[in-house]
């Protein structure tokens, strides 16, 4: 795996943003791929090498935003159509938004999309391509679905604390809502960047919400 080298007098942001990975990279072993598929971190990039932070930001803004009042609509219906074993858990655990936008936009993207799935697909890489020419779209979308299902399924203590048991029902409905948004953040990931995956997963918490605030207000009307 390849890593940029930042100077040493580069600051500390620098050096903590310069993880671009690509894929089809150098691996640990010195055998050296074919530059083809990259996960990337345009907003990262451009501070570690100092170039201007917008113009790399820019495009991934659209998709971010498109993807996030998609998914934000969609688990807002989701949860109106949830089990009744979780609908009725609804209001009973309900984190601030302040801690849920920062939480899922930054730490479940850098932990389940930069981290994991980019470990994944380049085991699948590595083992199973056999380092052989840039890594194929379904190696991709391997790291892709195997990091989704992570996600859902990291849903599941939450879940089992609140519920009491877990049903095959809660199961499926937790693991299956979670891991459709993880597809389409690791999907965003790969082919615009991290920071528009963040984009999209700190939205669907906000557009969530304020779908879920104006249904109760007109309810309450």
């Amino acid at each position: 795996m390849r890593c940029r080298r930042i100077p040493s007098k580069a600051a500390p942001l620098r050096r903590g943003c310069a993880a671009q990975v690509d894929v089809s990279f150098k691996g640990l072993d010195g055998s050296t791929g074919i530059a083809g598929i990259l996960f990337r971190q345009p907003e990262c990039e451009a501070a570690a090498s100092r170039r201007p932070v917008i113009p790399a930001l820019t495009p991934q803004i659209l998709p971010g935003i498109f993807g996030g009042v998609a998914a934000g609509i969609l688990l807002f219906i989701s949860l109106r159509l949830s089990p009744a074993a979780i609908a009725g858990l609804q209001g009973q655990f309900t984190p601030p938004l302040y801690a849920r936008v920062p939480y899922g936009g930054i730490t479940e993207e850098v932990l389940l999309r930069w981290g994991l799935m980019t470990v994944l697909a380049w085991l699948a890489w590595r083992f199973v391509q056999g380092k052989r020419g840039a890594a194929g779209a379904g190696l991709v979308w391997l790291g892709i679905v195997a990091s989704a299902l992570r996600f859902g399924v990291g849903h599941l203590p939450v879940a089992s604390y609140l519920v009491g048991s877990l049903t095959a029902v809660v199961v499926f409905f937790v693991v299956g809502v979670n891991a459709a948004f993880g597809l389409l953040f690791g999907w965003l990931y790969w082919r615009r960047g991290l920071e528009s995956a963040m984009i999209a997963h700190a939205l669907t918490h906000l557009v969530s919400y304020v779908a879920t605030q104006v249904a109760g207000s007109a309810g309450a009307a």
